[in-house]
């Protein structure tokens, strides 16, 4: 759990995120809701600024029961975003040596909400998360995403997976990220479909480390399996 008391110690990760925000809500918050949303979850932190040596430093922010009423307002409205996964307790103002700020838990989205996205497309609204940035999902990917909410193995249903599923997430956001470049390389630059890299490592790692056997949607997609057969 993130101690805001330790603000200092923090850096900004695949799981926290820090905005200044003391204009208000700012833009890029949608597109890290989006992208936290679509792969680990994480915490924004609304005022918390990051310093060019990349810690972390509260700032007081001027209202911030009305950010959170305009930020709901916003989530609520699905033409500007598809979904508002949020609970309330996900939602809270936290006060640090008097300056004041808002902590945001953005759940992993259910793969059936998936994606989850800004605007009214989600083939131009549709985030991920990778180390601490967030990057817009190609058309492949989203279609991707899609895909998981449709077809996925019934041993997801049992208690054995459900026990491990978010060490094993963890385990294979963390080997993708540590291994993109060195991915893109070997394409000789072509951009490679992060969704499908992300369930080969899972797959993988559910099955040296848990024994479990798990398909991917991408091994159950009708298209994918028709593709195949060609």
């Amino acid at each position: 759990m993130l101690d805001v008391n330790h603000i200092d110690e923090y850096r900004e990760n695949n799981r926290i995120e820090a905005k200044k925000a003391t204009g208000g809500l700012p833009d890029s918050l949608w597109e890290t809701y989006s992208a936290f949303a679509n792969t680990l979850g994480g915490v924004i932190l609304l005022g918390v600024e990051e310093y060019p040596d990349r810690s972390l430093h509260i700032v007081d922010l001027p209202d911030p029961e009305w950010m959170i009423r305009d930020m709901l307002d916003i989530l609520n409205d699905p033409k500007r975003v598809s979904m508002n996964i949020l609970r309330k307790k996900d939602i809270s103002v936290r006060k640090v040596g008097g300056k004041r700020i808002i902590m945001i838990k953005v759940p992993r989205a259910d793969r059936s909400c998936k994606p989850v996205y800004i605007g009214g497309d989600p083939y131009s609204g549709t985030y991920r998360r990778n180390g601490d940035g967030d990057y817009k999902c190609s058309r492949e990917e989203v279609e991707a995403l899609i895909n998981e909410s449709r077809c996925y193995d019934p041993v997801e249903d049992t208690d054995e997976y459900r026990s491990v599923v978010e060490e094993a997430d963890i385990a294979a956001q963390t080997e993708l990220e540590s291994t993109s470049h060195a991915r893109r390389d070997s394409e000789d630059g072509i951009y490679f479909s992060w969704c499908y890299a992300f369930w080969e490592i899972k797959k993988r790692i559910l099955k040296e480390k848990y024994n479990i056997d798990w398909r991917t949607p991408a091994e159950l997609s009708p298209a994918v399996r028709q593709e195949e057969k060609q």
